[in-house]
């Protein structure tokens, strides 16, 4: 039982977008995305926009398409809930979502640290 806390897991979210809008066009959508994620309660912590890439066969009649990476935190229905958003946006040709291993936390500057004496 899960006592009323729901919990968050990490995803990657692959896009590609349609190869035909310009920077700024991919910028809003990209703003568009954050803004629909946040509504469904997703915590988007990092986004990498990889630019165009050249297919290795056609999606959707196109040879390339311009890849975005997002790094979430989210609920499992509210992933299944974007999924079916991103599915029916146009201008996103094809999408990947992947569990994301938690990352683990850096070493606490407080932990001993051993140290080798020199011979005596």
């Amino acid at each position: 039982m899960r006592g009323g806390v729901d919990i968050l897991r990490s995803y990657e979210i692959l896009t590609i977008a349609d190869p035909r809008l310009s920077d700024e066009e991919i910028a809003q959508l990209i703003a568009r995305l954050q803004e629909g994620m946040a509504g469904l309660g997703i915590e988007v912590s990092r986004v990498d926009n990889w630019g165009k890439r050249r297919f290795t066969y056609p999606i959707a009649k196109q040879r390339e398409g311009t890849y975005v990476v997002f790094e979430v935190r989210g609920e499992p229905p509210a992933m299944k809930e974007l999924g079916r958003q991103l599915k029916l946006n146009e201008a996103i040709l094809r999408f990947a979502t992947t569990c994301a291993p938690p990352r683990k936390p850096a070493a606490s500057p407080s932990a001993p640290v051993a140290v080798a004496e020199e011979g005596h």
